[in-house]
């Protein structure tokens, strides 16, 4: 046998071997979409997420990017599979963060915290987010990301209203400016995490920071 006729042959096992695995075809419809979340998100951390592609995708999620597309139409169906899992992790921890506390102004103050450890332990979120809504066109996932953006407010101005009811916050408070700042202090506090590339700079600084937020909001004692 020739040397190059040897060499074709290690070539080809040698590229035969490093070919993507096979999806599983018996993974049910949740675990699929855990995976190809895990995989966007973990990509958005690291990119810009315009930048990324189907084919890094399936590459992430140790699958063929034909056995992606086997479970999605388009790309445009990962985004919303993903928006939608976001969307129903993010309202449902707010949700049993604030059913743990009794007063209106420390569920707001569970919210908040809840809410950073959340993008604490999933840093590629705000990118994605903020991704989809730079977008020229109305995407469905867009959609779904505004959708997100306004069922959040709703909860921030619900709490803030409770609390003003309860006679936890100044009676002069504006609900919606409050409500304005709350989101602010999050948005702020992820632009300089990233600024620093540290993650944990959220956690770090964030019960301080609704301190202060409280600091401006809350009534003063005996009034």
């Amino acid at each position: 046998m020739s040397e190059i006729k040897r060499f074709k042959i290690v070539i080809y096992y040698y590229l035969k071997s490093e070919k993507t695995v096979p999806i599983r075809t018996n993974l049910s419809s949740e675990e699929r979409r855990e995976k190809t979340v895990e995989a966007v998100i973990s990509l958005c951390a690291e990119d810009d997420p315009a930048n990324i592609t189907t084919s890094e995708i399936a590459k992430r999620m140790k699958v063929t990017q034909g056995a992606l597309f086997r479970h999605f139409i388009s790309k445009d169906a990962i985004w919303e599979s993903v928006i939608g899992w976001v969307a129903e992790r993010v309202m449902q921890r707010l949700d049993n963060a604030a059913s743990e506390v009794e007063s209106p102004l420390s569920k707001l103050q569970a919210m908040f915290l809840t809410h950073i450890e959340f993008i604490k332990k999933h840093p590629g979120v705000p990118r994605l987010l903020l991704g989809q809504l730079q977008h020229s066109r109305l995407t469905p996932a867009r959609r779904m990301v505004q959708s997100l953006l306004g069922r959040y407010r709703e909860r921030v101005v619900q709490q803030l209203a409770d609390a003003k009811v309860s006679g936890e916050l100044r009676r002069d408070l504006d609900i919606e400016v409050a409500a304005t700042q709350y989101i602010g202090m999050i948005q702020g506090l992820v632009v300089q995490s990233l600024l620093i590339g540290d993650m944990d700079y959220l956690a770090r600084q964030a019960p301080s920071v609704f301190e202060l937020f409280c600091h401006g909001i809350c009534a003063e004692a005996g009034t």
